[in-house]
C-alpha cells in the first residue's frame, strides 16, 4: 500500500490551524464499530473483514451501512434492522469510550498556544454528543469549532455537504467555523485561497478522510490502524506523513510550537 509519500523529517513546513477526524482518530470508537458489527453478522456466519471496513471508515451512517451490507446480500438483513441494532449496541458504549493516546497532551498543547483547530467529524451531531459528553476536558478545548456530517451548514452555492473523500467537510471547518478564506468546495479558487488551504493539517485515520484532506488542499497526517496498512489502495491522493500515533507527532517539523521539555 502506498498511501503516503516520503517526506524529509528535518523540512519545517508552517501550517497555521489544524482539523480533527474523531472516530479511531481522537476516540478509540473503530473497535467498538468492528466489534458490534460482526456480532451482528456473526449470527449469519458471516465477518466484516478490513477490506470491507476501509470502504466504511470516514462515511456517514447511512454510506457506511450500504456499503456494509453490498457484501452480503444473501444474509436478510434489511439496513433499517442492521442499523436499529447496530446503534442500540453501540450507544451503550459511547459514554465510556477512551481518548487514544497522544490526544489529551497534543489539544492541551494547542489550546496553550492558541492555535485555531476544529473537530469535522462524519458522526452525526446526537451521535457526537454522546461520545464526547464525558470527555469535556479535551473536547470543551475546542470551543465549540465542531462540524458533524448532519450539521444544516450550506455551501456558497447552496447545496450541502458531501461526505467523505469528497473535501466538502474539512473547507467548511476551515472557512465557515475557523474563518479562514479557503474558498467554497465547487467554486472558482484564487491563489490566495490556495495558499491558505495549504495553511491547514488535517489528522484523520481513515482512507476517505485521508483523501478529502488533501481533495481539500491541505497537508494530511494519516494514522492508520495496522490493518488498514495490508488494505489495497489505488487512490491518488498520498498523505504527506504516517504515523502510527498521535503521540509520535512533533509539533516542530510542521512550524508549531515544541513540546515543553517537562
Amino acid at each position: 500500500m502506498t498511501a503516503a509519500v516520503e517526506r524529509d523529517a528535518d523540512k519545517k513546513e508552517k501550517v497555521e490551524y489544524l482539523l480533527f477526524d474523531m472516530d479511531g482518530l481522537l476516540i478509540d470508537s473503530e473497535r467498538i464499530y468492528t466489534d458490534v458489527t460482526n456480532e451482528i453478522l456473526g449470527k449469519y456466519g458471516k465477518e466484516m473483514t478490513w477490506d470491507i471496513k476501509a470502504g466504511c471508515m470516514g462515511k456517514p451512517e447511512l454510506e457506511a451501512a450500504k456499503h456494509l451490507l453490498s457484501f452480503f446480500p444473501d444474509i436478510g438483513l434489511s439496513m433499517e434492522d442492521y442499523l436499529a441494532e447496530r446503534n442500540k449496541l453501540q450507544d451503550l458504549s459511547w459514554t465510556s469510550i477512551p481518548l487514544l493516546p497522544g490526544v489529551r497532551r497534543l489539544i492541551y498543547h494547542l489550546k496553550k498556544h492558541n492555535i485555531p483547530m476544529a473537530v469535522a467529524t462524519s458522526s452525526r451531531r446526537a451521535k457526537y454528543n454522546m461520545k464526547s459528553g464525558h470527555l469535556q476536558d479535551v473536547f470543551g478545548l475546542f470551543d465549540g469549532k465542531v462540524v458533524c456530517s448532519d450539521d444544516a451548514l450550506v455551501l456558497g452555492n447552496g447545496e450541502k455537504m458531501r461526505a467523505k473523500p469528497e473535501p466538502d467537510i474539512f473547507l467548511v471547518a476551515a472557512g465557515k467555523v475557523l474563518g479562514r478564506d479557503v474558498g467554497e468546495p465547487r467554486g472558482e479558487l484564487s491563489e490566495t485561497q490556495r495558499e491558505e488551504r495549504a495553511r491547514g493539517l488535517v489528522f484523520e485515520d481513515a482512507l476517505p478522510g485521508m483523501q478529502a484532506g488533501k481533495r481539500a488542499g491541505m497537508k494530511v497526517i494519516w494514522i492508520p490502524d495496522v490493518n488498514l496498512l495490508d488494505v489495497e489502495y489505488k487512490g491518488d491522493e498520498k498523505a504527506d506523513q504516517v504515523l502510527r500515533s498521535l503521540e509520535d507527532f512533533k509539533p516542530e517539523e510542521w512550524g508549531l510550537p515544541p513540546y515543553d521539555e517537562n
